[in-house]
């Protein structure tokens, strides 16, 4: 971050590195006194405050990027002089062949100030330009917020590249609710659905038509859970005694010699 003047847009910087796994993070020339330690930016760094502790302060880009051999300037404004330009994800995937030819390489995003961003001079130190393709009428990023979304990109390059995990990981025992019903359990539901809409007078069992066949496509093609069969099951259970108490003197044509005994009971 070059020449930062807001801490709170640091601690943000601190925090938005952290959640997609980098911790490096350098301070040039800040523009306020003993920035890291400034309330603003420990309350804005949150979870990361480690990360912030432990940034470095340099007096110049330059000194910055001594260690570096792949640096992305970031900016929005169009630059008719200087580096290659391309998009954040084109520039994800370039830092990703890089460190992937070059594994002791380096690579930097650098951001500007929030109220001017790079100055030329500061783009000619980088190798690369990188742009953010945000609405071309309104394309002012918050400094943290851009450096959220390089980041995200830098990581998601690395974890096609690595195969790391997409999703997050619960470690527990795999639910038995949440696993596929089978078939035999499907189609019990099946019947008992269709004992629940005779019981509601939804369906005529002397004219049904096409309504069963349909039903079932329906449901076999979501590929119930077997929570979800327990719960349609309770819905049918819940449907065939509201229409036992709404039809006790007319019970539905068809509902079988079982609908009185129960009823009785």
């Amino acid at each position: 971050m070059v020449r930062p003047s807001h801490p709170g847009n640091v601690g943000a910087a601190a925090r938005a590195i952290k959640t997609m796994g980098f911790q490096e993070l350098c301070l040039v020339a800040p523009q306020v006194e003993n920035m890291l330690a400034h309330p603003e930016a420990e309350a804005l760094a949150s979870g990361a405050t480690d990360v912030l502790a432990n940034a470095s302060v340099v007096p110049s880009l330059a000194a910055a990027l001594e260690p570096v051999t792949l640096g992305f300037a970031l900016t929005a404004r169009p630059r008719f002089l200087g580096p290659p330009a391309g998009d954040i994800r084109e520039s994800a995937d370039v830092a990703r062949e890089h460190l992937a030819k070059e594994p002791q390489g380096r690579v930097a995003i650098v951001l500007g100030t929030e109220r001017s961003g790079l100055t030329n001079e500061d783009i000619a130190l980088c190798q690369r330009i990188c742009h953010i393709p945000a609405n071309p009428e309104y394309s002012s990023l918050n400094v943290a917020q851009a450096l959220q979304l390089a980041a995200w990109e830098l990581r998601y390059a690395l974890l096609l590249h690595n195969g790391g995990a997409h999703l997050p990981q619960t470690h527990g025992k795999p639910d038995p609710g949440a696993q596929p019903a089978a078939a035999g359990r499907v189609q019990a539901f099946l019947t008992h659905w269709e004992q629940a809409l005779v019981a509601v007078k939804f369906l005529d069992p002397a004219h049904p038509k096409k309504l069963l066949p349909r039903m079932w496509h329906l449901f076999s093609r979501n590929a119930l859970s077997n929570d979800e069969v327990d719960m349609m099951r309770g819905v049918c259970t819940a449907m065939v005694k509201a229409a036992r108490i709404a039809y006790a003197e007319d019970p539905p044509r068809g509902a079988g010699p079982e609908w009185s005994t129960e009823q009785k009971q």
